[in-house]
């Protein structure tokens, strides 16, 4: 890992330790994941966009990555990755917005009377 460095990098070494101590539990998320990543009711490129999107809400730097890739790799323009990349960025602002409802709710029970104007 690089001195200092956030996320170690994606290496083999890691990759065959995740598989050494679970094995079945990595094999069928392998296999979930090919399932969900395929062509469906959504065409594959499609999926990656959205997995794009989640990614910058999750804040997963390996999935932004893998995912770009693969959308990159399935003819995603650069302008579709970052209108999905901007999706992702309204729906968690707008979850702040949604969610200040339960800080008004308890300003309301704390209020006192000259506040509640």
């Amino acid at each position: 890992m690089m001195e200092g460095a956030l996320y170690p990098a994606a290496t083999l070494e890691i990759a065959k330790k995740r598989e050494q101590l679970t094995p079945e539990t990595l094999n069928t998320w392998r296999a979930f994941s090919r399932q969900v990543f395929a062509d469906g009711a959504l065409p594959a490129k499609t999926k990656d966009l959205i997995a794009i999107a989640v990614a910058h809400v999750t804040q997963c730097p390996y999935c932004i990555r893998a995912h770009t890739k693969s959308a990159l790799a399935k003819g995603a323009t650069d302008k579709e990755i970052m209108e999905a990349i901007w999706v992702a960025a309204e729906m968690r602002a707008g979850g702040a917005i949604a969610h200040s409802a339960l800080a008004i709710d308890v300003m309301k029970d704390h209020a006192s009377p000259e506040e509640e104007r």
